[in-house]
């Protein structure tokens, strides 16, 4: 088969012929339709992330059919339509996954970083980490659901129910999906982009933004919640700086550059907390059904 290959940090892809991987016991074989690229593919390919298999085909939001079907694999059959996330296996009986925390397992292993991914004509994964995708999305439209848009979820669910006036910042594949879905809750979104990035924050307003500015700025309200999917430390004081008392910043992407001091002061009082999640479980993929279309 034919497969985009990395071998070293910082080199380019090899498109390569390789051979078709068999899957084991309580794996299955996807034949690959379509795979968006994440920002992590890029931090992987440029070193941020620092212990990749090697040689690695990167990929993790696949989707295609299922090719074959491994000993023990219940519940999916040849044909199936399916979906693979960054999360490709976990213990599945530590105290993180038997509380639905999957993504904190000592010992998961993630798609296109220690397993195989899908920037390829097939790749095998765990059955359990497969998920059935429903019918109303083609297959390039489902792809960024399967990251961007898991991890956008799961950081809109960390920030709570009550949370009305929430800050997205980095207004990149998360963002604009999690921005429709907010606005159709009736919640208020203040979109936060590149400083001086006009069009960015066109594109913010026209998903339904209340509000869209420079990440250098103060939005015109305290938020109640700031989601920072941009990998850029400083950003976490100017998040908290903009909550309101008692709010909460969600830094929901897997690589963040160093945070800079900060002196306590800035950030006002001391009673807002920041919550680091990435890597989402299982549990939170089955939400999407229920959710609107998106653009």
């Amino acid at each position: 088969m034919r497969a985009m290959v990395l071998h070293r940090a910082h080199d380019p892809l090899a498109l390569q012929d390789v051979p078709v991987p068999d899957p084991g016991p309580g794996q299955l074989r996807i034949a690959v339709r379509a795979n968006g690229v994440c920002r992590t593919d890029l931090h992987i390919v440029d070193g941020e992330l620092t212990e990749p298999k090697l040689p690695l085909i990167p990929g993790h939001q696949v989707v295609g059919v299922v090719d074959a079907l491994g000993e023990g694999v219940t519940g999916l059959q040849p044909g199936d339509r399916v979906g693979l996330p960054w999360l490709g296996f976990t213990c599945g009986h530590c105290a993180f996954c038997e509380r639905g925390e999957e993504n904190l397992c000592d010992e998961a292993e993630f798609t296109g970083y220690d397993r195989d991914g899908g920037f390829a004509e097939y790749c095998v994964a765990d059955a359990r980490f497969a998920f059935p995708l429903p019918e109303g999305f083609d297959d390039v439209q489902a792809a960024p659901l399967l990251c961007a848009g898991l991890i956008g979820y799961r950081a809109l669910r960390l920030a709570g129910a009550q949370a009305h006036r929430i800050g997205l910042y980095g207004f990149g594949a998360a963002a604009h999906i999690l921005c429709q879905v907010a606005t159709w809750q009736g919640r208020e979104v203040y979109g936060f982009t590149r400083p001086g990035d006009g069009e960015g924050q066109d594109f913010a307003r026209s998903l339904g933004a209340t509000w869209a500015g420079g990440s250098d700025e103060a939005p015109p309200e305290r938020l109640d919640a700031a989601l920072i999917f941009a990998p850029v430390g400083p950003l976490v004081p100017a998040a908290l700086r903009a909550c309101r008392k008692g709010g909460v910043v969600v830094c929901a992407g897997i690589h963040m550059s160093d945070i800079r001091a900060s002196p306590t002061r800035s950030c006002g009082r001391s009673d807002r907390s920041a919550r680091w999640r990435t890597s989402p479980a299982r549990t939170g993929a089955s939400s999407w059904r229920s959710r609107p279309r998106c653009r």
